[in-house]
């Protein structure tokens, strides 16, 4: 009998490491936006997030990352778990998830579970075993942790929104630019498939924050909203394109994240591009383009266009943006208005914010901005402070930008030792 179990339990082992190896590339695994207290259950969702996040403290909050399984009837061209790839193939049963996040979180090793899958036989079939498991969670062993879970591609409305009832955060992947990439690398998916789901999801999350602004108690829908994925450098479509995309996004299906994943080689595939490494650095520059489309009040359309698609890979996108309009330089660091602080290099939103709340008390001199947060290595070629630009009448256009991929200054030398925090 001993000798059953032990055989069962490595079973489950080597299935769960099949698993969560298969769950390695899908990056779209952040929480934020969440707390929920609920006395006399288990578990905690914190709001500073259990995705292998760090928060405002220091402390690594984690996550039970892994599939429902790896085995998939979809043959995409880019995915290392696609139909026609010989790798080992495993799949959990519902209980099986339940109990290995239960065990894992009263061990102390997460504080949630991010729960992706292949589609085994269908995509409301498999829809439907995700809704199970996050209802076993939090029905019947009273789990309050963090979940996400995946929106199926093709799957019915009403099955997504039942999963959204009990999960924290659910994501569908977007997976390609266009419908027309799509086509070609993921031939079983359809543009309309995935975003159903995403309009299920956004609907019932527009319903859930109408509700609570007219005071009613209404029980949790997504609270943590909802995000995807796009596979950056499997296909030809230029970060133009890209970001034109994330951009409707977060406008018709308030998504809370784009996230964006070089594309690595995994498959011999001749609709595959042949690449030497993957685009990490452009995956990078997204990411920033991003958070400005999302943070700053930039457009799609100020950071790039049809004529110069791609970002410079050698600058960040803002100070860019800031090369390509001097005539909105230099900002006075004591008048300027917040939404034109945020758009000078090297000031973020803290920065901004402390700039605006400092700036009510007394007039700023240039040795208090590296204490308020502002990159002065960046800033300083597009501020005045007091009437005093501190780059100002030294520096080329060509000289400026190569200051700025070198990240050092010309500043004069005279005003350094003020900076120095004491």
């Amino acid at each position: 009998m001993t000798k059953i179990c032990q055989n069962i339990a490595m079973d489950l082992e080597a299935k769960t490491a099949i698993l969560a190896d298969s769950a390695k590339y899908d990056a779209s695994c952040a929480s934020s936006g969440v707390s929920v207290q609920r006395p006399g259950t288990t578990g905690a969702c914190q709001r500073s997030g259990v995705c292998h996040s760090w928060t405002a403290d220091g402390r690594c909050v984690s996550l039970l990352k892994i599939l429902l399984t790896n085995r998939c009837v979809y043959d995409c061209a880019f995915c290392v778990n696609r139909r026609s790839n010989d790798r080992p193939r495993a799949s959990l049963d519902v209980g099986e998830v339940v109990d290995l996040t239960m065990e894992f979180y009263r061990r102390n090793c997460i504080e949630g579970l991010f729960l992706s899958t292949g589609i085994e036989r269908s995509p409301d079939d498999t829809m439907e075993r995700l809704c199970a498991v996050a209802e076993q969670l939090r029905e019947r062993r009273g789990f309050r942790g963090y979940i996400h879970l995946k929106a199926i591609p093709g799957a019915d409305a009403a099955l997504v929104r039942r999963a959204g009832r009990h999960a924290d955060r659910m994501s569908v992947n977007i997976e390609l630019p266009s419908g027309e990439s799509l086509r070609k690398l993921s031939p079983q998916k359809t543009r309309a498939g995935i975003l159903g789901p995403m309009g299920a999801l956004g609907e019932g999350i527009a319903e859930y924050h109408a509700e609570r602004r007219h005071g009613s108690r209404v029980p949790p829908f997504v609270p943590a909203g909802q995000s995807t994925q796009m596979v950056v450098g499997a296909s030809p479509e230029t970060d133009y394109q890209i970001l034109r995309l994330s951009e409707s996004l977060y406008r018709h299906y308030a998504l809370k994240r784009v996230y964006y994943s070089a594309y690595v080689p995994v498959n011999d595939d001749n609709r595959l591009p042949a690449l030497r490494e993957p685009p990490l650095l452009r995956e990078h520059r997204l990411y920033q383009a991003d958070w400005l489309l999302r943070n700053y009040g930039f457009g799609y359309a100020e950071l790039l266009s049809p004529e110069a698609p791609s970002l410079d890979l050698r600058l960040d996108p803002k100070c860019s943006w800031a090369l390509r309009h001097p005539e909105r330089f230099p900002v006075d660091v004591n008048t300027a208005p917040y939404e034109v602080l945020l758009r000078v290099p090297g000031i973020g939103v803290r920065s901004a914010r402390t700039i605006r709340a400092a700036r009510r008390f007394g007039r700023l001199r240039l040795e208090d901005l590296r204490r308020l947060g502002v990159v002065l290595k960046r800033a300083q070629f597009f501020l005045t402070v007091d009437g005093y630009c501190p780059a100002g009448g030294t520096i080329t256009p060509e000289r400026l930008r190569q200051c700025l991929i070198a990240g050092r200054g010309v500043v004069p030398a005279w005003w350094q030792p003020e900076l120095r925090i004491v």
